[in-house]
Parts: C-alpha cells; structure tokens; sequence
C-alpha cells in the first residue's frame, strides 16, 4: 500500500519528511503482524525479543542489565517482561555467585522451544510480507545503517 492511501494524505514537506512517515509507518504495520504472530504463542513481541537474546548467550545466563542493553526497545520494562517469562516457566532466574546485587537469567527447555516455534512463524511472516530480493534487502540495510549514523 502507497503511504499517501495509508495516511490519506500527499501533502510532505519533502522526500525526507515523506520517508521518516514512511519508515514510521512501515515500523508500526510490522510490529503489528509480528505481535499476531507471537500472540498465537502466547507471548508478546518484547517477550520474544529477551528469549532471542537469551538464546544468543545460550547455555550462559544473562544479567538483567545486559538483557535490557540488546533490547530492541530500550523502553523496555526488563524485570517485568523477565517476570511475565518466568510465570510461564520459559525462563529461570538465579542470584549470580560472582555478584550478590546481580540476578541472572537464563532460557529453560520450554523457553528454547518455543523460540524454535516462533522464529519458525517469524520467518514465515517475514517471507510472505517483506517482498524484497536480497539485493534490495541489503540497499535498504544499508540505508537503514546511514540514518542511524548521522546523529
């Protein structure tokens, strides 16, 4: 969909202005589709995002801290979100030998399969809705990459 039909509007202030409302845009549309798709899991998107990153130190535990360092929104409320995952036993938080003050948390083995199960679903939403060849995927990356070093 056109983002002038999304937003019902042509009136921009220029191509620059056009494409921040489009990025935004775009932004919103897939973390919309990405939640209906964890949903069905039973989890939300910012669930998903600390089990991928538990899964990237796995087997190691993670302290909280360095969990909400990798998080994709930095907004994030960690210990809640680490709370929620605890409840549904995806998983385990231990104090850390090393640091009285540290909690560290590491994936369970339901944890490591519903990450299986969702990156599963992931990668089909992904296929069916990002439209891009790999030439272009890596157009966009870089271009993503040019706009975030130019603060």
């Amino acid at each position: 969909m056109r983002l002038e039909d999304a937003l019902k509007t042509n009136r921009f202030v220029d191509e620059k202005h056009k494409a921040t409302l489009n990025l935004l845009y775009t932004t919103y549309w897939f973390k919309s589709i990405f939640s209906d798709a964890m949903k069905q899991s039973g989890i939300t998107s910012e669930q998903f995002n600390v089990l991928r990153i538990l899964k990237g130190m796995h087997p190691k535990a993670m302290c909280v801290k360095d969990i909400g360092d990798r998080m994709i929104e930095k907004s994030s409320n960690v210990p809640r979100i680490i709370d929620k995952l605890i409840l549904k036993e995806l998983v385990h938080r231990s104090p850390s030998v090393e640091d009285k003050r540290e909690t560290l948390v590491s994936l369970t083995e339901k944890g490591l399969d519903l990450l299986l199960k969702c990156n599963t679903e992931l990668n089909n939403v992904t296929e069916k809705l990002v439209g891009l060849t790999e030439d272009e995927a890596m157009q966009l990356n870089a271009l993503l990459e040019k706009m975030r070093t130019t603060d």
